[in-house]
């Protein structure tokens, strides 16, 4: 008995171990929310086409401040010199910047456990990978971008998946170029644009090499365009579609490329050389919007995937809160049985031993009566 009752109590304490861990996992994890909710807005204030490129390096001094608060807060501990988000290298600082926006992951993809009931032991880190790392660009599915050569004003939405089979077909090579061409000898100029396949260089629309313009499409100013034939073209259905706004010139190109895995240090670090090396051009502030709108989908997937993991830190510290009420309630009844083996209930004692004291004289009393008898006591 003595022996379970100690080892409730080291679950007891394990588990308030693991509640301030978690906890300071959570406030660190809020922190990180508030922080990137802060970029955001900055993101949304820079495409502002009132503010001067003076005003947009200012902005970029902010977010560089951003930055260096967000590598702190990854690298946060538990104030007995264990990092949070290192995974099972507590002792081990998990993020290092290699190179300036490059940022190079030091700890492991496991976690530190501890145990708070006979059968659980519960995650009381997590891998920073994990939950700064590993996060989708683009739209999480696809990322669509504008070349950086590009000289007209297009700017391309984030898009979005008509048709995720489609999309995720083996045939689908997922990278996709959108390339314009403006015939200036009519009046007024049409412009017209090429759907093509990256991996082979063929145009979708007539399954030949994709030359010159002009090509089969006509461009409509924030109309669709969209992976999937039409009329006489070749049959063809990936399953997604963007929209661009804005009068894109011969030779402008869009892509549409499957989503790859981008850190958040990466995110502002893009973010921030946006902002700082904007021009105040037609073509600069298209080529501004465009990395904007991409920094704004990043940093979106970015707050869903922190928010994901806040939200299974608050499970395991539930958790913990379940197991820690059921261990007070064996700590009282441990107390009850041990207290029935050992306290002494003072009021019985006493009587018990009364009795014993009066039925002992009373013998003793009788074996001397006893003992004064004689036959010659009768004579």
């Amino acid at each position: 008995m003595y022996q379970s009752k100690a080892i409730n109590e080291q679950y007891q304490r394990n588990a308030d171990s693991g509640t301030t861990a978690l906890g300071l996992s959570e406030n660190a994890l809020t922190s990180v929310t508030t922080l990137l909710q802060d970029v955001k807005t900055i993101a949304v204030s820079a495409g502002n086409g009132a503010f001067s490129e003076k005003e947009l390096d200012t902005l970029g001094e902010e977010l560089r401040g951003r930055y260096q608060e967000l590598l702190g807060l990854t690298n946060s501990t538990d104030g007995n010199g264990q990092y949070l988000f290192s995974g099972y290298q507590g002792a081990t600082r998990p993020f290092a910047e290699t190179a300036p926006g490059v940022v190079a992951y030091q700890g492991d993809q496991g976690a530190r456990l501890t145990q708070i009931t006979s059968s659980r032991q519960i995650e009381v880190s997590d891998a920073g990978s994990d939950v700064f790392q590993l996060i989708k660009n683009g739209n999480g599915t696809f990322v669509a971008g504008a070349s950086t050569a590009n000289t007209g004003t297009g700017i391309v939405s984030p898009g979005t998946v008509t048709d995720p089979t489609a999309w995720n077909a083996t045939g689908n090579p997922r990278d996709f170029s959108v390339r314009f061409h403006v015939d200036n000898t009519l009046n007024p100029p049409v412009t017209t644009y090429d759907l093509v396949d990256n991996t082979t260089g063929n145009s979708l629309l007539t399954g030949a090499p994709s030359g010159a313009g002009p090509y089969l499409r006509t461009y409509t100013d924030g109309g669709s365009i969209t992976l999937t034939s039409q009329g006489a073209e070749p049959a063809f259905a990936f399953g997604a579609q963007i929209s661009i706004k804005g009068d894109p010139v011969t030779g402008d190109t869009f892509t549409i490329q499957a989503s790859t895995n981008v850190d958040v240090f990466r995110t502002l670090s893009d973010l921030i050389t946006a902002v700082e090396n904007a021009t105040r051009t037609p073509a600069g502030n298209a080529r501004l919007a465009n990395d904007l709108n991409l920094s704004l989908s990043n940093i979106d997937n970015s707050l869903d995937n922190v928010l994901r993991v806040r939200a299974a830190v608050g499970a395991r510290l539930q958790e913990i809160d379940t197991a820690r009420s059921a261990g007070e309630d064996l700590v009282l009844q441990y107390q009850k049985t041990l207290s029935g083996l050992r306290d002494l209930d003072y009021a019985k004692s006493i009587s018990d031993l009364t009795l014993q004291q009066t039925t002992l004289q009373a013998a003793q009393q009788s074996f001397l009566r006893v003992q004064g008898l004689s036959l010659f006591n009768f004579l």
